[in-house]
């Protein structure tokens, strides 16, 4: 059985992230999922949440905005509408981006939804930094 697993990130602006890696975890709209080298083949629906990437025993995390993920035993594709590394993230437009969804959430005009969405990918960014961060 291999050892790694292809996991290639497209949004529509680039290739987010390409690389063999041992593990994926993602939180799919359904739950969490663990993919190991040699995974059954599945398409899922993406949560607005931090995908987690394990190579050589360290793990990075990248900030998803939604998206779909595809996995075949020897590759993991996912289309995604964003994905940020953390050295990508403007830690200062996420804060703002935050500040801004929350106060649209308690006014009685806003789109809650569209707020709710906002929120969660400011959240999603922040967290992501803040993990970056603290394993420097």
């Amino acid at each position: 059985m291999a050892k790694t697993i292809r996991l290639d990130i497209v949004t529509p602006e680039k290739m987010a992230y390409s690389a063999e890696v041992s593990m994926v975890i993602a939180r799919t709209t359904a739950g969490d999922i663990g993919i190991l080298p040699g995974h059954a083949a599945l398409i899922a629906a993406l949560a607005i949440w931090p995908l987690r990437v394990i190579t050589d025993g360290d793990e990075i995390e990248i900030a998803m905005c939604g998206g779909f993920i595809e996995v075949q035993p020897e590759k993991i594709t996912i289309l995604a509408n964003c994905a940020e590394l953390a050295n990508e993230i403007d830690v200062e437009r996420a804060e703002t981006a935050k500040e801004r969804a929350e106060k649209r959430l308690h006014s009685s005009d806003g789109d809650v939804a569209r707020a709710e969405v906002a929120l969660k990918r400011a959240m999603v960014r922040l967290r992501v930094a803040e993990h970056s961060k603290h394993k420097m």
